[in-house]
């Protein structure tokens, strides 16, 4: 899953032009609107954009009022926009719909789609060659490097998405099953699962689940996950440093596509929830790195997924974008 990059050396942005970012993703939709100077003009957050949960009009109408939004904040017109970019998760996934992905942007001047982990490897990497993990909802792997791009993972909760919140939290309740049968030890997850959700039997989880099981609400429960951990649950600390090996294959099938040079030091970085359990994952993807990509270095994201999308945004338009720190304060909040 190979493709050509443009090798570009982009400008420094213009001070008065604007870029808009849409950062995409399984829970939330992110709306930023850039200056050339890398202020922050406006920022609107709405839902999930993952067009299989939601259907492609709602992601259609979710797109058109966010752009609406972030521009009447910002009291600009869509013809003040120097370039977009929308990074959506599961686009490229089916071909036959990209003409109505490519579509979705159609009022801006200078505008592309792409998947939402683009953003991502913008934002952590700050536009330079590696690889960024994502593991959010869903999980997936983009890199680039010299000039080429090449993608891992992403094939979607069903068969993939290893490593993900929704994989936490499907592997979690398993855990939780076994626990309640007596197929395991009983742990920290085991009450922390049952508070939860209220149950006076346990096999009530099931309609729980079952019952509204939007991929969106249920990775939330990988947060159940963490929390046992975090209380000395040894069999969810053993979930986390799974998520974290997963992570790496992903980061190492990425090398593998990109043909790395066995010597060189590339960067990894990281955006998504997952990472919210720290060193738990982070301790388990730097030691299956340290086998599979002896010399890559693992390193904190320099920015986030929003700011990554603006970033994107104004490299199409052949600009080179720097957040500045009070757009990077006012993010953080």
């Amino acid at each position: 899953m190979t493709s050509t990059i443009a090798d570009d050396h982009p400008r420094a942005a213009d001070r008065d032009a604007v870029y808009l970012g849409i950062d995409g993703g399984g829970t939330k939709t992110s709306f930023l609107l850039l200056a050339g100077d890398g202020r922050l003009l406006a920022r609107h957050v709405s839902t999930t954009s993952y067009y299989l949960e939601i259907g492609f009009d709602a992601l259609r109408a979710l797109l058109h009022e966010g752009i609406a939004q972030t521009l009447r904040q910002a009291g600009l017109s869509h013809a003040s926009v120097r370039s977009a970019f929308a990074g959506l998760p599961a686009h490229g996934e089916d071909n036959a719909l990209l003409p109505a992905f490519d579509a979705l942007l159609a009022d801006l001047p200078l505008a592309r789609v792409g998947n939402d982990m683009v953003c991502s490897w913008a934002g952590s990497l700050g536009g330079r060659d590696g690889i960024s993990l994502v593991a959010g909802t869903g999980s997936i792997a983009y890199g680039e490097w010299r000039g080429r791009g090449a993608r891992s993972g992403g094939w979607g909760e069903v068969f993939g998405d290893e490593g993900s919140a929704y994989w936490l939290a499907r592997e979690g309740l398993a855990l939780f099953s076994r626990m309640a049968d007596g197929r395991a030890a009983p742990g920290p997850l085991l009450g922390l699962v049952r508070r939860h959700f209220g149950l006076a039997h346990d096999l009530d989880v099931c309609a729980a689940v079952n019952g509204a099981a939007a991929r969106s609400r249920l990775a939330q429960l990988a947060r159940l996950v963490s929390a046992a951990a975090a209380e000395g649950d040894a069999q969810a600390a053993a979930l986390l440093a799974r998520a974290g090996e997963e992570l790496a294959l992903l980061a190492a099938g990425v090398a593998r596509q990109l043909d790395l040079p066995a010597e060189a030091a590339v960067e990894v970085s990281y955006t998504g929830g997952v990472f919210e359990a720290g060193g738990a994952v982070t301790g388990a993807l730097r030691a299956a790195m340290a086998k599979s990509l002896p010399n890559a270095v693992l390193v904190a994201p320099k920015f986030g997924p929003e700011l990554g999308a603006a970033m994107y945004a104004a490299r199409l338009a052949g600009a080179r974008l720097e957040p500045d720190t009070h757009a990077v304060a006012a993010l953080a909040r």
